[in-house]
């Protein structure tokens, strides 16, 4: 039987129950825990009531009001250890923060670009035609214009010469009494392919792997090939470097990150031949989009609640910021070997960052090490002419006094599993439509920015255009989204990107201007919706799965990127096949997303049963509404802005009594009753702050904070 929580549960009462649990024994009853000594030589309150619960589960009764008052004690405390709660009054946005945030973590977003589309020049691929040893052994001194001119047969269709055929004819025959100056080429001489390699006009691209490695004609897709290459060590780097994130930190992880990076340009740069070439461009996608992920969420990690909507804009930004850099530097270096080297090595100087970049402060207090945690914190008071509050000090003390049993441990790593993302119908749904959106709006966006180079006269230009787009859409997309929300504008923006794609089928095969423009508006349409899918996706998953949601969906997402280059390919015989097909599924994620449910103006849901709730009755009519509309419940982000309250935490004796009816403590916490906690905290409040009500709710979701058994809350990245 549960008693409730008004209820007057005695010293003597607890004592006779906690005969049936020999001290030490765990969950399961066979692995004994030593109790770590204290200075009462007492059996750590916290590794106590996790035995007492574990017996009241196996035994099939409820806890004691004392057990349930001390559950819910060291459940305040460790919520009033969450940072969000500190750093207003530290800093949310102080001078620790601007220094660390614009000289270090936004720097560190550069590579990333870099990395990821410097192999589009690598791989450029110039005229070229069949070379003919004969004619060059006969007349060593004859221009290669002239070599072609008489070896090579014109393209019926557009006139043009053709790449991989040659006049099949014994030269010398028939150049032993005429010169070659005035013969004439007969189209009725038979063709063959090319036997003898290639010759290449190298008034434009002096240095590329086609070049170096041939690859044309049979061998035209070796270069998509290594597109392909590239993005197939994402998904796998992004697991690898997730976890190495999560266990070891984000400080190892980002440099980690960094040597992988660069040893794989310079594996790049010194391959002999394709393959080895390959293989390296495996290496370095194994780091994209990781290089540029841990400083993100190192920075979110720094800052507080109301900050976090313009840490995620200024680091779309500063990625922005390298692929227009990028522009330039493929401009001036025109040698593939250079290119992967000035696109590399200049960041070995982000190594100086060790002696300067912290451990982030919320992954250390997650992980324990509370110590360290506490030296972060007081450089950041301290930098920001702050001070740590005593009362945070003295829960950090205490907070360091209690240990993780093994029962804890196991519950920490335990969680849902991935399967519950489709074990009931509306959670399935929405992990669905959520994929398949995150999926359309990955390969749009690669693919589009695979494809620029490809349209205009200049392949520099056009990357420098289909970059410098981006920067409006983010910060068009950062005001849009706090008063329209993030179903219509994703879906609008997919939408139109999709159909200026399709659009371009209208335009005469030469008008390169008018099917630049397009491909331009629906650059920025697609990196708007970009930019709105992750916090969607991130607002939609419950918070027990929302690191493995994201996750799930990133990482399928992810492979669809392995498929994009193969589209591009098609443009080789028609420029505008991909960008319908591109824009077939752009309109598809758009017109699929307007089913996912709004978010603004809602609470998040927690646990699955309430993501399985959330959204679970939306209509045909919901699915049309244009103007986002606030709940009637309580339990929506009105209550949001005064969840970041200190209350001053009561001695481990003193019961708590809350106003108001009585909650089951194993009572499912739905909406309406956080909406009571919520309010209960305000009563008891000393100090409250306020911030954007729309913002709370999207920062919330920013990064995946989900609670561990200590109460830290700790970013989980996939």
């Amino acid at each position: 039987m549960t008693g409730s929580d008004d209820g007057d549960g005695t010293d003597g009462e607890a004592a006779d129950r906690d005969h049936l649990v020999p001290a030490g024994v765990g969950a399961s009853g066979r692995q004994p825990l030593i109790a770590p000594s204290t200075a009462t030589s007492v059996q750590p309150p916290q590794q106590r009531d996790d035995a007492v619960q574990d017996q009241a589960r196996v035994v099939g009764r409820g806890l004691t009001d004392e057990e349930k008052k001390r559950f819910a004690l060291q459940k305040q405390m460790s919520k009033e250890m969450d940072l969000d709660d500190l750093l207003p009054q530290v800093g949310e946005f102080g001078r620790y923060q601007k220094i660390l945030l614009w000289l270090v973590c936004l720097p560190a977003c550069i590579p990333c670009g870099f990395c990821a589309f410097n192999q589009l020049f690598m791989a450029d691929t110039p005229p070229h035609w069949c070379r003919t040893l004969e004619l060059e052994r006969l007349f060593p001194n004859m221009s290669q214009e002239h070599r072609r001119m008489l070896s090579i047969p014109l393209d019926g269709l557009n006139g043009t010469f053709k790449n991989c055929e040659r006049y099949s004819v014994d030269w010398t025959a028939i150049l032993k009494s005429t010169s070659p100056y005035e013969i004439e080429p007969n189209s009725s001489w038979a063709t063959e392919s090319c036997q003898d390699g290639w010759e290449y006009d190298m008034s434009e691209i002096t240095s590329s792997i086609v070049i170096d490695f041939d690859l044309v004609c049979n061998r035209d897709i070796y270069p998509t090939i290594g597109l392909a290459a590239l993005n197939t060590g994402g998904p796998v780097g992004v697991y690898f470097f997730g976890v190495i994130n999560d266990r070891l930190g984000r400080r190892f992880s980002f440099f980690l990150c960094l040597a992988t990076l660069i040893i794989g340009s310079i594996c790049t740069a010194a391959a002999p031949e394709f393959w080895s070439w390959a293989v390296s461009r495996i290496i370095v996608g194994l780091t994209i989009p990781a290089i540029y992920q841990i400083p993100f969420i190192i920075s979110l990690e720094l800052v507080g609640p109301n900050y976090r909507s313009f840490v995620t804009v200024m680091t779309c930004l500063f990625y922005t910021l390298g692929l227009v850099l990028l522009a330039g530097v493929t401009y001036l270096v025109r040698n593939w070997v250079a290119l992967a080297l000035v696109t590399s090595l200049p960041f070995l100087v982000y190594f100086i960052y060790w002696w300067f970049l912290p451990e982030s402060p919320r992954w250390l207090l997650a992980k324990g090490r509370l110590e360290e945690a506490s030296k972060v914190l007081e450089t950041l008071a301290a930098v920001n002419q702050q001070e740590l509050p005593e009362s945070f000090k003295q829960k950090l003390k205490q907070r360091m006094m209690l240990h993780r049993t093994k029962s804890e441990e196991r519950r920490l790593k335990e969680g849902p599993s991935v399967f519950a993302l489709c074990a009931t119908p509306n959670m399935r749904l929405k992990t669905m439509l959520i994929t398949l959106n995150w999926f359309a709006n990955n390969m749009v966006y690669v693919g589009l920015s695979y494809y620029g180079p490809a349209l205009g006269n200049n392949e520099y230009l056009s990357f420098f255009l289909s970059s410098v787009v981006e920067i409006p859409s983010y910060l068009a997309c950062w005001v849009v989204m706090d008063w329209w929300g993030r179903r219509w504008p994703l879906s609008i923006c997919m939408i139109l990107s999709g159909i200026s794609c399709i659009v371009t089928v209208l335009l005469p095969q030469d008008a390169v201007t008018a099917t630049l423009v397009l491909y331009l508006f629906s650059k920025f349409a697609i990196s708007a919706s970009f930019l709105i899918i992750y916090p969607f996706a991130g607002e939609l998953y419950p918070t027990q799965m929302r690191g493995v949601g994201i996750g799930v969906s990133g990482y399928i997402a992810g492979l669809g990127l392995i498929l994009i280059p193969f589209i591009t390919y098609l443009g080789r015989e028609n420029l505008v096949l991909p960008l319908v097909i591109m824009g077939a599924i752009s309109v598809l994620g758009g017109v699929t997303g307007l089913r996912l449910p709004e978010t603004l103006h809602h609470s998040l849901p927690q646990t699955v049963e309430e993501g399985e709730e959330f959204g679970k009755d939306w209509s045909m009519a919901d699915c049309i509404q244009c103007i986002p509309k606030r709940p009637a419940t309580k339990g929506s982000c009105e209550d949001l802005a005064g969840a970041t309250d200190n209350v001053e935490l009561p001695s481990l004796t003193t019961p708590i009594r809350l106003p108001g009816p009585p909650v089951r403590e194993d009572s499912p916490l739905t909406p309406l009753n956080r909406s009571f906690d919520s309010t209960v905290r305000r009563s008891f409040s000393v100090r409250g702050s306020r911030g954007s009500r729309s913002r709370l709710v999207r920062q919330a979701s920013t990064m995946e904070t989900p609670i561990d058994s200590t109460g830290f809350k700790m970013t989980y990245w996939f």
